[in-house]
């Protein structure tokens, strides 16, 4: 069954069968999330929040694009907008996550100098990505995290593929800037 059919089969009242996009999309959604969030929680969290928002808006879907193209539109606004409305400080949960790795640590695992130094890089990295403008971050983060071609980002963020290719180009020479070293696929 395409996407299409299951659809039309849930406008006409076969709910069980919207299992079957959470099952196919899950794990691109919850990709898409963790890219963003940078904490598993957190993007479980908003994953079911976005499947909430698919089922409650399912029925606008006209079909004008293929289902996982706005599905993408839904889950990278909602992840702009979590990111938007946090407050929270991402120093204190790295350092909390660094903390428990070192205690935690067993023989034959890396030393704490060596997960602190891996924990240092992880958080310059997120923080490098976080400071790029919000376009180039969700194409960035598209690209990268769940693999999507240019044409897929151009259709999911409603630009140009060549858009797309300027905030790609525009978002590795920015990270090249804050991290000193080559960046991107």
């Amino acid at each position: 069954m395409s996407d299409q059919q299951i659809i039309e089969e849930i406008q006409k009242g076969n709910q069980t069968l919207f299992r079957l996009l959470v099952d196919k999309y899950q794990k691109m959604v919850f990709v898409t999330a963790i890219g963003f969030l940078h904490s598993k929680e957190d993007a479980e969290d908003l994953t079911q929040e976005i499947f909430v928002k698919v089922w409650s808006s399912l029925s606008s879907f006209k079909g004008d694009s293929e289902f996982s193209t706005w599905l993408y539109r839904i889950a990278v606004n909602s992840c702009i907008n979590t990111v938007q409305k946090k407050q929270h400080n991402r120093f204190v949960e790295l350092a909390e996550e660094w903390l428990q790795s070192i205690f935690h640590t067993e023989s034959g695992e890396k030393d704490s100098q060596q997960l602190m130094e891996a924990n240092e890089t992880d958080a310059a990295i997120q923080k490098a990505i976080d400071s790029l403008p919000i376009s180039q971050r969700t194409a960035f983060l598209l690209s990268v995290y769940d693999e999507l071609s240019q044409r897929e980002i151009a259709r999911v963020m409603q630009r140009t593929e060549g858009a797309v290719e300027q905030l790609l180009q525009r978002a590795k020479t920015n990270l090249q800037k804050k991290l000193g070293s080559p960046v991107g696929k």
